[in-house]
């Protein structure tokens, strides 16, 4: 394969932090291809997470269906859950394999297969026949989408000048949202073509179209293959590795020093908070708008497929909503962790999770409301992973950046995954004789945003310092 045209130097180079000048002030050809690759591979990363989330409820209803009987909503509620729980659980274990791959075979190399691994996997989503096929291949997509954010951020965090660097870890997660963003597109335009062509399209359910679509990122692994270097640092220090017989990666190694091994686990209860909050709760009030949207529609007399291809419309609406408000947030993230530190900004953050999600919960009843609550709920809830994106590599050395990432930002999804279930446990029964379980059971939820204000005090300010070799 042809090689790209030669790039400036990817090093962190020495930078000013004082210097006049916006942040990207100084960057090479080579900083922009970098950060260009990465936020592509976490944008259509993030395109995978949303379709799965739009398309779980109607997958379940075809999937659990028999030739003689629809699928009841108690089973699709409850298998939804499941392949939610197991697709994180693939996640966490995917972040967890691939940070100590990251940290051994390479940046570069480990964020291309975890790319190949999730496209392929997503693509074949759309030919499952059954839930525990199904099951499977969001298992290994999983696996994927979980390793390729540790060492995304690793490598961005090690190619940009000190002054850039959490403006554009900030960026990459900010760019997130337009994956977000397009799966809502997708959403609404797949619902569009069900209002004129009905329940198929060209044989298939719409909810397959949307996995076919999220394998297209296989393409980019080409791109990472043909331009993308190692970091300098990675580089220098698989040299003095194989000098001094060290090692590089490895969670024996991460929980050997007590520098490490704290910054380790107060780090993973910081993104438990968050993850919990949006996989557990958060993305669950998709579920409450649709009853909102189908209430709403049933009352103007739609049903059937009439009805089905506005619910795909509007779910696909709230997402843009929420993705909106993410955008925003995580933009603003970066500038809030530059000016006032890392530790203020998590606790603004976390503070203002909990308020809006609890909002959302408690108040949307009506399609008018999610012009302006969703937007909130996403602003701050997403602003969270912003500040991970940028916290979690300025806390490890380079011989372990991409497993104490992976290790942060994945185990807690082992805990996260067990919310959609807790969430389901609190509406069916503590809750159960509200009229909309749902909404009690997601406002105690909020409490998980608590976990990561109580961790804060015992986390390192980073603000201001370089890498930690």
């Amino acid at each position: 394969m042809a090689e790209l045209p030669h790039f400036e130097s990817s090093g962190s180079t020495p930078h000013d932090d004082s210097a006049d000048g916006p942040w990207y002030r100084g960057l090479t050809r080579y900083h922009w291809f970098v950060l260009i690759v990465a936020a592509l591979g976490w944008l259509f990363d993030c395109l995978d997470q949303q379709l799965f989330n739009l398309a779980r409820k109607p997958a379940m209803q075809t999937l659990l269906a028999t030739a003689d009987t629809v699928a009841s909503p108690k089973d699709v509620d409850f298998y939804g859950g499941l392949s939610t729980c197991i697709f994180m659980l693939g996640w966490a274990t995917g972040g967890l394999i691939f940070g100590v791959v990251g940290d051994r075979l390479g940046r570069a190399k480990t964020m291309m297969i975890t790319i190949v691994i999730y496209s392929l996997c997503t693509g074949l989503s759309a030919l499952s026949q059954g839930f525990w096929d199904f099951a499977f291949y969001r298992f290994i997509t999983g696996l994927g989408v979980g390793g390729e954010f540790a060492v995304g951020v690793a490598l961005v965090a090690e190619v940009m000048p000190d002054r850039a660097r959490p403006y554009a870890l900030g960026l990459l997660q900010a760019l997130s949202a337009v994956g977000n963003f397009a799966a809502a597109l997708i959403g609404i335009g797949l619902g569009q073509a069900q209002l004129h062509m009905g329940s198929k399209l060209f044989g298939w359910e719409p909810w397959r179209w949307k996995f076919v679509i999220g394998a297209l990122p296989a393409l980019l692994a080409l791109a990472i293959r043909a331009g993308l270097k190692e970091p300098e640092r990675w580089q220098e220090m698989k040299t003095r590795a194989a000098a001094t017989g060290e090692k590089l990666g490895g969670y024996g190694a991460l929980f050997a020093d007590p520098r490490w091994r704290k910054n380790a686990i107060l780090g993973m209860l910081l993104a438990c908070s968050g993850v919990i909050g949006l996989w557990g709760i958060g993305f669950f009030a998709i579920d409450l708008q649709r009853s909102v949207f189908e209430k709403t529609f049933k009352a103007q007399g739609f049903t059937g497929q009439e009805l089905a291809g506005r619910l795909t419309i509007w779910s696909g609406v709230s997402m843009m909503m929420i993705q909106i408000g993410a955008f925003a947030g995580m933009m603003l993230a970066a500038r809030i962790c530059q000016r006032l530190g890392r530790k203020p900004f998590f606790a603004i953050a976390f503070t203002a999770s909990m308020l809006s999600t609890a909002m959302v919960f408690r108040y949307l009843d009506d399609i008018s409301d999610i012009w302006w609550m969703l937007p909130i709920m996403g602003f701050c809830q997403l602003s969270l992973f912003a500040g991970y994106a940028i916290y979690f590599p300025e806390l490890f050395p380079t011989r372990l950046r991409s497993t104490g990432t992976s290790f942060c930002y994945n185990v807690g999804r082992f805990v996260a995954a067990g919310g959609p279930f807790l969430l389901g446990q609190l509406s069916s029964t503590v809750f159960a004789g509200s009229a909309e379980p749902m909404r009690p059971a997601g406002i105690a939820m909020c409490s998980a945003f608590l976990l990561g204000l109580a961790v804060l005090p015992f986390l390192p300010e980073t603000k201001g310092r370089p890498l930690p070799e």
